[in-house]
């Protein structure tokens, strides 16, 4: 179950750096733009703040990143902070942006989340 837990957590933390990229590098271009479904005009305007949320994103990823790596109790302790925090952005965000990201984001972080607490 430890190896699934894993695979899970890096998968999850490979999804936030993916998020981070379309956020602050590809957000005006034809990716950032099919993700958020503005025009042009307004993910011009939006690219501040959507570089902002990928950065924050990145740090989830870096966090998710640092939990595999550290030894327990650490790593573990790191992994279930981080993948709470990844589950309760996805909720708040479903619950104030797009509910979609009840299922990009809330829903394969409590996966994950589920995984290390079973392991663990």
């Amino acid at each position: 179950m430890q190896t699934t837990a894993n695979v899970l957590v890096a998968l999850v933390a490979a999804l936030h750096g993916w998020i981070l990229v379309l956020e602050m590098f590809l957000w005006e271009r034809r990716p950032g733009r099919e993700l958020s479904g503005f025009d042009a005009d307004m993910a011009r305007a939006t690219a501040p703040l959507a570089a902002n949320q990928g950065l924050y994103n990145g740090f989830l990823a870096a966090g998710l990143v640092w939990g595999l790596i550290a030894a327990d109790p650490t790593g573990y302790r790191v992994q279930v902070f981080f993948l709470s925090c990844v589950v309760v952005a996805g909720l708040y965000g479903a619950a104030t942006a797009n509910r979609r990201i009840l299922f990009a984001q809330a829903l394969p972080g409590a996966i994950a989340l589920t995984a290390v607490l079973v392991a663990g």
